[in-house]
C-alpha cells in the first residue's frame, strides 16, 4: 500500500499575523481574544503553523507564551513583511480609486521640470518629488514609487546602467555665473584658465560632475580653489557679492545682478536625461514633452542662443 501523503499547508500572511498576535499578547488565550477566535481553534492553528515551519515557535507554560529561537526568527521577518504588505495594499487601493492615472516624476536640480509639468498637467494629474540624489530617485523608480526621473550626468559619461530605460533629452555646455561687476561679465566667452584664481560654487549631487570639473581644470593648467557646495540661493548670493563663480546649466535664468558667461570650447558638458520604469505610460510622448520643455528653456536664454549661433556645429541633442 503506497504511503499516505498529507497536503502541506502554505504559509500565508494571516499565519504571520497569528504569530505576531501571540507574541504581542504574551499568551495564546489573550491573543485569541484579540483576534476574536476561540482559544482551542487558535491553538490548533498555531500547531499547524509550527508544523509548516519545522518547530515550536513558543514555549508555553502557566506564565504565558515566549518565543523560541525559531519564533524570534519568524517574528523578525513578520514585522518586516506585514507592514510592507499593508503598504502595498494601501497603495494599490489608492491607485485603483484614482480618478485618472497620472505621472509621478522625480527630478534633481534643473531647468526642465517646470516646463515638463506644465505640459503633462494639461493631459493628466502630475505629482513631483525632488532630491539632490539621482541615485535615490532612480531607486524610487525601480521600486515603482515614481514613473519617471529627470536628472543629468556629465556629457561624456553616457547613460546610467540598471533596470530603467534612459533617453537623452539634450547635451548642453556648462556656463558660469559671475557678478555683473566681474571682469568676465563683459566677455562673450571666457577661457576656463582665466578663472584659475577664483573660488567656485555649485549645487550638490551624487554624480561625477565634481571629478569632471577637476579634470577640466587640470587640462586648463590649474587646480580649483575653494569649492562651495550649497543650495541655489546661496550660490546666487556668493556670485552676486563676488565671492565665487557659479557653474550652471546653459539654460539657467540668471538672477538680478548676475551675468551668465560661456566657457570657451565647452570644456564641461551636461547631459539631460529622462529615465523611466519599463511599465511607465506614454513613454514616447513624455520624452517629446521633455525635449519641448528644453527647447522652451533655450528660447528664454539669450546667452545660450547667442552661443549656439557662434557654435552651429555643437547642437544640443546627440
Amino acid at each position: 500500500m503506497p504511503p499516505l501523503y498529507l497536503p502541506v499547508m502554505d504559509l500565508e500572511l494571516r499565519h504571520l499575523r497569528i504569530v505576531r498576535a501571540v507574541a504581542d499578547a504574551g499568551s495564546v488565550s489573550k491573543a485569541a481574544l484579540t483576534l476574536g477566535l476561540a482559544q482551542p481553534a487558535l491553538t490548533a492553528q498555531l500547531k499547524r503553523i509550527e508544523r509548516v515551519l519545522g518547530g515550536a515557535l513558543f514555549e508555553r507554560d502557566r506564565h504565558g507564551a515566549r518565543p523560541t529561537r525559531l519564533g524570534e526568527l519568524v517574528l523578525a521577518r513578520a514585522r518586516v513583511l506585514l507592514p510592507a504588505a499593508k503598504e502595498l495594499q494601501d497603495e494599490a487601493v489608492r491607485f485603483a480609486h484614482a480618478p485618472t492615472p497620472g505621472y509621478r516624476i522625480g527630478a534633481t536640480n534643473g531647468p526642465i521640470l517646470g516646463g515638463l509639468v506644465d505640459r503633462l498637467a494639461a493631459e493628466r494629474p502630475v505629482s513631483t518629488y525632488t532630491s539632490w540624489s539621482s541615485h535615490e530617485l532612480t531607486s524610487m523608480v525601480e521600486l515603482g514609487r515614481l514613473d519617471y526621473v529627470l536628472t543629468g550626468a556629465c556629457g561624456d559619461s553616457g547613460t546610467p546602467t540598471g533596470s530603467l530605460v534612459w533617453d537623452t533629452i539634450s547635451l548642453d555646455p556648462v556656463f558660469c555665473l559671475v557678478s555683473e561687476n566681474h571682469p568676465a561679465a563683459k566677455e562673450k566667452e571666457v577661457e576656463l584658465s582665466d578663472l584659475a584664481d577664483e573660488h567656485w560654487a555649485g549645487t550638490p549631487g551624487d554624480g561625477c560632475f565634481a571629478d569632471c570639473f577637476a579634470m577640466a581644470c587640470a587640462r586648463a593648467g590649474f587646480t580649483p580653489g575653494t569649492i562651495y557646495e550649497t543650495d541655489v540661493p546661496t550660490c546666487t548670493h556668493l556670485a552676486q557679492v563676488g565671492r565665487a563663480v557659479v557653474l550652471c546649466q546653459a539654460t539657467h535664468q540668471p538672477a538680478q545682478g548676475l551675468v551668465m558667461v560661456p566657457l570657451a570650447g565647452a570644456p564641461l558638458r551636461w547631459r539631460q536625461l529622462l529615465g523611466r520604469h519599463p511599465t511607465a505610460a506614454d513613454a514616447a510622448w513624455v520624452l517629446t514633452q521633455a525635449k519641448e520643455a528644453h527647447r522652451d528653456a533655450i528660447g528664454r536664454s539669450p546667452t545660450y542662443n547667442d552661443w549656439l549661433t557662434r557654435n552651429p556645429a555643437y547642437g544640443t541633442t546627440p
